[in-house]
Parts: C-alpha cells; structure tokens; sequence
C-alpha cells in the first residue's frame, strides 16, 4: 500500500498478521509492483478487475438499493470513484434486475462519478468526450480512495455515465470534509472524505439545477471517519 495511506488502514493489516509493504508512491504504483511479482511469489491478485468476484460483490449494491426502496430505482446515484467497481457493478446490478423483471425497463438512475479536483481522470475524459481516461499526474487529495491516477476500468464507468444520462463532478478537498461533517450532523452516518465528496457533489449539482428537490438521490459513503482522525482534527 502506498506510504502515506492513512495509519488505521495500516494498523489494520499489521493487526491481523499480515505482511506490509509500503511503497512511495501511489495506489497504480501498489499495483504495478503486484503485477510484476504475483507469478514468482504465488501471489492471487486481487486488484481491481483483476478477477470476477470483486465485481460480482460491489454488485449487491446495485440489488440492495432497488429491495430498499421496493423495488422502485432512485433517479440518481452519486457515487465516488477511484477505480470504479462499485459504478461499474451496480451498472450490471441494474441490467440483471431489469432482465428479471423485478423493475421497470428504461427507469435506470443517473450514474454520476465524483471525483477530487486533484485526481480527477474520469471527470477530464467526460467532458472531454473521450472513451478512456489518460492517468492523472501529480495526483493528490486527503481522501484515500479517490487517489487513483488512472481506473484500469475507466471505459466501463463512462459508458455507464453516459449510458445513464449521468455526469461526472469533481470537488475540493475542503468540500468533502465539510461534507463529512454535514452527513454526521444530519444522519449520524460516520462518512469518510469520499463520502463527503457524494455530498459536495449533491450540493453542486443541485446548484446547477441538474438535480431537482423531488428527485430521489442515494449518496454512496464508502468509508469511516475514524479512519481520517487527522483530517477532521
């Protein structure tokens, strides 16, 4: 993992015994060294789209989100991306449901993607209208899991954005943890800087007049306060 992820993460792996490396750089850079080591070390990868289970369990997302709401899909989903499998699950999520019956053809939420101002590839490739993204250099943002240069799936997240009629924001670092905050105060939800991305994100497109306030909207928070300690200190 990359040297300056956030101590709890490292605790955390240290914790239940297993053997970290740390590396000086980014998450891509964690997944390069994998990549040029797994044959020789035995190693099973893991990585994103690496191999079919990870999607097949951010897909359940995409199931719990319909069940919850009875069946009846929210017209947008803001959801923050570093690499992108939670879109892209939830994305196969709704074509199965779709196909089974269970919901309504053609009533699919808007897909919006957030990402941070400092690391925003995604964002860059749609409004650039491009079908992938180029790595972002010098990426930099106090959220952990939206510091990824480049998604190895970055097609299959813009397909899903565009296919959905959805769009791709970026947002300040100081926005997400104001956003942290605001979740905490309203839901009692311990959100993550990614989370409090969704919720600059909400704010943003509300102000542009992209979301309407009728419109049923589910914000994805993908991690913990107590892991950013020193963020909101």
């Amino acid at each position: 993992m990359p040297k300056d992820v956030p101590i709890a993460n490292r605790m955390e792996c240290d914790y239940h015994g297993a053997h970290v490396t740390l590396v000086d750089g980014l998450i891509s850079d964690c997944g390069r060294m994998v990549a040029e080591r797994k044959a020789k070390e035995g190693w099973f990868d893991v990585s994103t789209l690496k191999e079919p289970f990870r999607v097949e369990g951010k897909k359940t997302m995409g199931y719990e989100v319909a069940e919850q709401l009875g069946w009846k899909l929210p017209q947008g989903i803001i959801y923050p991306t570093g690499g992108g499998v939670g879109m892209i699950g939830m994305w196969k999520a709704f074509d199965e449901i779709e196909r089974i019956g269970w919901v309504r053809p053609g009533k699919r939420p808007r897909m919006v993607s957030v990402q941070a101002e400092n690391c925003a590839p995604i964002v860059r490739a749609f409004e650039g209208g491009a079908e992938k993204a180029q790595p972002w250099e010098g990426a930099s943002t106090l959220a952990d899991g939206l510091r990824v240069p480049r998604a190895i799936g970055d097609f299959l997240i813009l397909r899903a954005v565009r296919e959905s009629g959805g769009t791709a924001v970026a947002v300040s670092d100081e926005s997400m943890v104001d956003g942290m905050l605001a979740i905490g105060a309203a839901e009692g939800i311990s959100a993550a800087p990614e989370g409090g991305a969704t919720y600059a994100a909400l704010s943003q497109l509300v102000g542009r007049g992209l979301i309407k306030p009728h419109d049923s909207v589910v914000l994805f928070n993908t991690g913990g306060a107590l892991k950013y300690l020193d963020v909101l200190s």
